[in-house]
């Protein structure tokens, strides 16, 4: 009798520490989801930020100026739930303005167009990386989340189900050609 009561006592805290150990992975990586979302935040506001100078330096003419100006400022100022609209029309309007070589050229060739051009390409290629990493980690949380153990045992607590950030990134191609 007493060596069942150590065994189902052993097992018990067994179980007991897998539980445990299962509700600290997924609380490390809902961690990693807002480390991740504050770098895809920040990502995304320097793109419109770097994106607003641009249309306010003269450099480009008034009708892509005022189309680049109106998408960032959208995007800034937008509310959550209208994030990835306003985002995904940024990136609209960045490939409608830089269709061309000849604009990234004309842009190039303008007194501190070389660096402004050249920090907006940064900032289009690190958008799309900060997005995958952050999904990355809602798809983890999410699968982990998605195990019975984790459902019956409300490993989860009361965080919210992560989602992940889905927009339009795809990079303006004459301005990701010229830097590669």
């Amino acid at each position: 009798m007493t060596a069942t009561l150590i065994w189902i006592v052993v097992a018990l805290v067994a179980i007991g520490l897998y539980l445990s150990w299962t509700a600290g992975r997924l609380d490390r990586l809902h961690a990693r989801i807002d480390a991740t979302r504050a770098a895809l935040d920040a990502q995304l506001v320097r793109r419109a930020s770097v994106t607003q100078e641009l249309a306010t330096s003269g450099v480009l003419d008034p009708a892509a100026s005022i189309v680049l100006y109106e998408a960032a400022h959208a995007a800034r100022q937008a509310e959550e739930e209208q994030r990835e609209v306003a985002e995904s029309e940024l990136s609209q309007a960045l490939r409608a303005v830089f269709a061309e070589p000849g604009q990234v050229e004309a842009v190039r060739e303008a007194p501190g167009g070389e660096s402004a051009a050249h920090e907006l390409t940064e900032t289009v290629r690190r958008v799309p990386m900060a997005r995958r990493f952050h999904n990355d980690a809602v798809g983890a949380a999410r699968r982990l989340r998605e195990h019975r153990k984790v459902r019956w045992f409300r490993l989860a607590g009361h965080a919210p189900f992560p989602m992940a950030f889905e927009m339009d990134d795809e990079p303006p191609a004459a301005l990701v050609e010229r830097a590669a």
